[in-house]
């Protein structure tokens, strides 16, 4: 298994001035973050360049799903960012996978989205219709991503030593759906602790509301540090 792991804290605010003053409660400490749809779309590509310039590792989380040539395209818009970290949806197919690379080079880590961790087994099946075990649809959507040249996956931490597995130690495993044993799961389905997670072989995690919206985020933070990362 790679010995990369981190936080991934999830900034999903409204606006830069939200997220800027958030990230000042961390005093002199810069944790890697997920910019998702929510703020970039209301800041623009400037919220990237911003938390860069503050010391900050960046997860562009945009998840982009559209026609190879595209997607080819805007991943080399996206490349000019300095974003250390984007990702797809695998389900675009091997051809949109494959121009997504060519797009971006080897300015960012690559990641493809294989199933959300808000989606379970039956909704899969009676709303996307894909009848398949989900465990055997992750796997398959992580050898795709593999053979099309990505850096790995965004999965669910249940899946990620199966797909160390099947894909290779280095093959990087992504995983959101990670929360304290006494919080809240929200809208996630398919979760685990910090250290359950580091137990099933995920690389990073991607925390947001039980550090975003906890009393003391950096004690949060660094509780999830300590549990998964052993710092």
């Amino acid at each position: 298994m790679s010995d990369r792991h981190d936080v991934i804290i999830a900034c999903d605010f409204s606006s830069a001035k939200e997220c800027l003053d958030f990230l000042d409660r961390f005093d002199r400490e810069r944790p890697w973050v997920k910019i998702g749809m929510e703020l970039y779309y209301a800041e623009g590509p400037s919220v990237v360049r911003l938390l860069k310039d503050r010391g900050h590792s960046v997860f562009l989380d945009l998840k982009l799903h559209d026609i190879p040539n595209t997607v080819k395209k805007t991943m080399r818009v996206l490349s000019d960012l300095g974003a250390d970290m984007v990702n797809l949806h695998a389900a675009g197919t091997k051809a949109m996978m494959e121009a997504a690379r060519e797009g971006l080079g080897d300015s960012a880590i690559l990641l493809a989205v294989t199933m959300l961790t808000s989606t379970d087994q039956i909704r899969m099946e009676d709303e996307i219709m894909i009848h398949a075990p989900m465990e055997d649809v992750v796997l398959h959507y992580a050898l795709l991503a593999a053979a099309s040249g990505l850096d790995g996956v965004v999965c669910s931490p249940l899946e990620a030593g199966k797909v160390h597995a099947c894909c290779g130690a280095s093959f990087l495993t992504v995983t959101p759906g990670v929360r304290f044993a006494d919080g809240e799961i929200g809208d996630q389905i398919r979760v685990t602790t910090p250290a359950g997670a580091k137990e099933l072989g995920s690389d990073f995690i991607v925390v947001g509301r039980p550090i975003t919206q906890a009393t003391d985020p950096l004690q949060a933070w660094e509780r999830c540090m300590k549990d998964f990362c052993g710092s």
